[in-house]
């Protein structure tokens, strides 16, 4: 891919950080994207980013294999599913930055409506209703096909069901683990994925370890309530770098 000495500490940093996001702090992955697009031209880092997630992903369904709630992953997937192959059409016809403010906003004013659900402690049965998983499983489907962006709207969902920690992060896990799986035949057609990415996401092997390995004892060492402030933060800081 070209890349000089920095590009390669930026990439291995970013393999760092989805290791991290994949075992302990969801969220934390978002920075990621921002960075690999300064080193790698978007549509191709992409690509990159995918082989990146995947090799992540299996080492956190490894860990977490048992601690994943199903039945949340199969209100989402269908919806999701129908967001990648509009994601796929999307991108022949708008670009990221089109995108990019939309979902921003959409995340932003989630998150302002899971706050005040919170502060008056109740249940209003939103998140139950089959619309709101349909709603948020469409989203992630098409900004995970279009910037590898969906982790600020599985935040949302998962923080709405309420889930401890391990729950939150096994859940999120195996859901990543399907969804960029399903994403992987749109990608090779769009040219997204070829053996340079392939080739990079194995080289960022030893990083992507190292950051499973810290996310696992930091999401250890957090307490819950710790735990959901960080990814709420993250979740916004996302959205407003989408914004602007």
């Amino acid at each position: 891919m070209g890349l000089d000495s920095a590009g390669w500490v930026i990439v291995a940093l970013c393999a760092l950080m989805v290791g991290i996001s994949k075992t302990g702090i969801p969220g934390f992955g978002i920075l990621f994207v921002p960075l690999m697009a300064m080193v790698i031209p978007a549509r191709q880092s992409t690509g990159a980013v995918l082989g990146i997630l995947i090799l992540a992903d299996v080492f956190a369904v490894s860990y977490y294999h048992r601690s994943a709630l199903w039945r949340h992953i199969a209100r989402l997937i269908p919806a999701t599913l129908v967001g990648i192959v509009a994601g796929y059409f999307v991108m022949k016809v708008i670009s990221d930055e089109q995108l990019k403010p939309i979902i921003g906003v959409i995340i932003v004013a989630m998150l302002a409506v899971n706050w005040w659900r919170n502060r008056k402690g109740e249940d209003n049965g939103i998140p139950a209703s089959l619309w709101f998983a349909a709603v948020l499983g469409f989203l992630a489907g098409l900004t995970s096909m279009m910037a590898n962006a969906a982790g600020p709207v599985m935040i949302v969902y998962l923080l709405a069901m309420r889930l401890p920690k391990v729950e939150f992060v096994g859940t999120s896990a195996w859901f990543f683990f399907i969804v960029n799986w399903l994403k992987m035949p749109f990608s090779l057609h769009l040219g997204l994925i070829n053996m340079e990415s392939i080739k990079l996401g194995f080289y960022m092997l030893p990083f992507i370890i190292t950051g499973a390995v810290l996310g696992i004892v930091a999401l250890r060492k957090m307490p819950q309530r710790v735990f959901e402030v960080t990814i709420q933060v993250l979740a916004l800081a996302a959205a407003i770098k989408l914004l602007f």
